[in-house]
């Protein structure tokens, strides 16, 4: 771990800048931000029109003189300034004043792992932005394992798969610290991006871009498993004609267009694997690997998992919220270190 849990403890607000969705933690009060990491500016006036599930809607709807701007890409921050009038506009006048009540505000933030000095900075700036004295950065993939339960301060292997929209972070945690993790710019937004392109080139069949969820099109029923319905009935626009129309889709073929952006999934997981000692490799076959993130959810993923790799996985409970949860158990002091009593000479 990058920062001290002492010195998380002093901190008051806890915020994870994802790029589907921005959630603030805030101690003493809990979750009191979760909204998507959208916002809506007028280009005329420069004017912020709505934020958060609001501008989400808007998207593909909006005039010319309507942007719909999304200040985080892949976990790290591509617009400061906006991402600052997003988070005050978000947290509320309310929850603002209270915030400036304290003496020297300190705020926490998730980091994507190996993350570079300029990502890094840009999150810090942020935060800055909306008050905060001083940032401490805490690595993605261990607010996320303290959030779903794991053990992640004893002396036993912890294998966490953090699944955002736009990248995929998975590690082996041991005595608090990362043993060996990778980022793979794979995540929920390349999923659609594979569904959007099969209808297009298979049916010539555009969908609305808030439609494109495979979770809601193409995989009800069993998801990525071969149990799921044969056909699925899919609204969208011709490409030729521009006219709406429906199809019938086979929803084998839109599984297989499925598999292959998650064959480097797999791939780093068995990176993973490989660059593991044999010790921690033993340990992982009774715990297995925990699943978390928005892209977590997607029915058949673990099975796919399973069969790819032969050991447990697990989907944490509320695996959208738990990078932030984690720090917020951090913030109020729930994560004891464990303390070794040195040995007499």
């Amino acid at each position: 771990m990058t920062v001290s849990l002492e010195q998380l403890r002093r901190c008051h607000v806890a915020v994870d800048l994802g790029a589907a969705r921005t959630r603030v933690y805030v101690k003493g009060l809990g979750l009191v931000v979760d909204e998507p990491s959208v916002a809506a500016v007028n280009t005329r006036t420069g004017s912020l029109i709505a934020v958060g599930a609001l501008a989400e809607q808007m998207t593909g709807r909006t005039p010319d003189y309507i942007r719909v701007a999304r200040p985080v890409s892949g976990g790290t921050v591509v617009d400061i300034e906006m991402a600052q009038r997003m988070l005050r506009h978000l947290l509320g006048e309310k929850l603002r004043r209270q915030l400036r009540r304290k003496p020297r505000l300190r705020a926490a933030a998730c980091t994507p792992h190996d993350s570079d000095p300029l990502a890094q900075r840009a999150a810090v700036e942020t935060l800055v932005g909306i008050g905060a004295r001083r940032v401490e950065l805490v690595d993605t993939l261990i607010a996320a394992a303290v959030g779903c339960g794991l053990p992640v301060e004893q002396p036993t292997a912890t294998m966490i798969m953090v699944c955002g929209a736009a990248t995929t972070q998975i590690a082996v945690l041991s005595l608090g610290s990362i043993v060996s993790a990778v980022r793979i710019p794979i995540g929920g937004d390349a999923i659609d991006h594979a569904v959007i392109q099969y209808l297009r080139q298979h049916h010539a069949l555009m969908l609305p871009s808030q439609s494109v969820r495979p979770l809601q099109l193409a995989l009800s029923g069993s998801g990525l498993t071969a149990q799921g319905p044969v056909t699925t009935e899919i609204h969208g626009r011709d490409v030729a004609t521009g006219l709406a129309r429906s199809a019938q889709v086979d929803t084998a073929a839109v599984r297989q267009a499925i598999h292959a952006p998650l064959t480097a999934v797999l791939d780093g997981l068995g990176t993973i694997l490989r660059d593991c000692p044999p010790d921690l490799v033993a340990d992982l076959v009774d715990c297995g690997i925990v699943m978390v993130g928005g892209s977590a959810l997607l029915p058949g993923l673990d099975q796919m998992l399973r069969d790819a790799t032969g050991m447990q996985v697990h989907i944490a409970e509320r695996p959208d919220v738990s990078a932030v949860l984690g720090l917020g158990a951090m913030l109020d002091g729930k994560i004891e270190p464990m303390v070794l009593d040195p040995l007499a000479c």
